[in-house]
């Protein structure tokens, strides 16, 4: 019979996403979430500890005499959780697609058997979305505002239409890198299908790969991209802006990174800081799995339709 602290960890076991903030390493999210967790279960009651026969001898009876013994039951203090310590001592929370310490948004976790789910997670060829803040007129070493100066530039020449024509050429030579790595005949009725599916992506690993790029918000020197690639780094998003900048014969850092979609979690599923607890953990796996059973009848529809 499953304890009530198995009971609840087998409520954790799934996928489920978290708002890291900026700044704070992911490594630092997972413990805290782990902590949080393994309290919750070790703050649920023990089950009653099993019994074992003892044959008692009465205050002042005689011990050598059968008939002063009496039989009782006790309990066997050796299972006790002060002695063998919590049912749970460690569990397991694994990280999908991380996020470097500067950058904020969506990520994705997994506790338990979950784990197998987030390894499916790398091997399907989801895209992810990301808003890119940056800023004309400075260069540093490592691409971002905090980092290094090296070059300062003018960028009064800069508008909106020059802007949106490099996106439309860096766009268009990913759409050519998209294709090359798919390894399919794009002649081929296969590929029209995925195509449509949204199925289309690189076969095993490639470089990063933007498959769109468009400026939402356009206030000089100020600028925010919002992008949507596969197989990407945090620091490539940011050596992009970068790239942005020389290619309009000027400069540009990168002023912020935030992930908004993973695959099919988006911001709106994400758990806030002072919601990392097992009662929203356990609400948001439980999301999850009813979203999953929900997709396969979806897509069935889509096909006979």
């Amino acid at each position: 019979m499953a304890t009530p602290a198995i009971r609840v960890f087998r409520r954790f076991e799934g996928l489920f996403c978290v708002y890291k903030p900026a700044g704070v390493p992911w490594k630092f999210v997972r413990d805290n979430i782990e902590t949080k967790l393994l309290k919750g279960l070790d703050a649920l009651p023990s089950p009653p500890l099993p019994e074992r026969i003892r044959f008692l001898a009465p205050p002042g009876g005689d011990t050598l005499s059968p008939k002063g013994l009496t039989v009782a039951g006790v309990p066997a203090l050796s299972k006790h959780p002060l002695v063998i310590g919590p049912e749970f001592q460690h569990i397991r929370v694994g990280v999908g697609h991380r996020l470097d310490r500067f950058s904020s948004g969506v990520m994705v976790l997994a506790v338990g058997n979950g784990n197998k789910a987030l390894n499916d997670l790398y091997n399907t060829k989801v895209t992810r979305d990301y808003t890119v803040e940056g800023a004309f007129g400075t260069a540093t070493d490592d691409f971002s505002h905090t980092g290094r100066v090296v070059e300062q530039s003018t960028y009064d020449h800069i508008t909106l239409d020059k802007l949106e024509k490099i996106l439309a050429m860096l766009q268009g030579a990913n759409q050519k890198a998209l294709l090359t790595y798919a390894n399919v005949d794009l002649q081929s009725q296969e590929a029209y299908e995925m195509a449509v599916r949204g199925a289309l992506g690189p076969e095993g690993k490639s470089p990063p790969i933007l498959t769109g790029l468009r400026c939402i918000r356009f206030q000089p020197p100020n600028f925010t991209l919002e992008v949507q690639c596969m197989n990407e780094t945090q620091k490539y998003l940011r050596k992009v802006v970068h790239e942005i900048g020389l290619e309009l014969r000027s400069t540009a850092v990168c002023k912020g990174v935030r992930r908004t979609r993973d695959g099919a979690f988006t911001l709106r599923d994400a758990l806030i800081r002072h919601q990392w607890t097992p009662a929203e953990v356990t609400r948001a796996v439980r999301q999850y799995h009813a979203a999953k059973k929900k997709r396969p009848s979806a897509q069935t529809e889509t096909q006979t339709g």
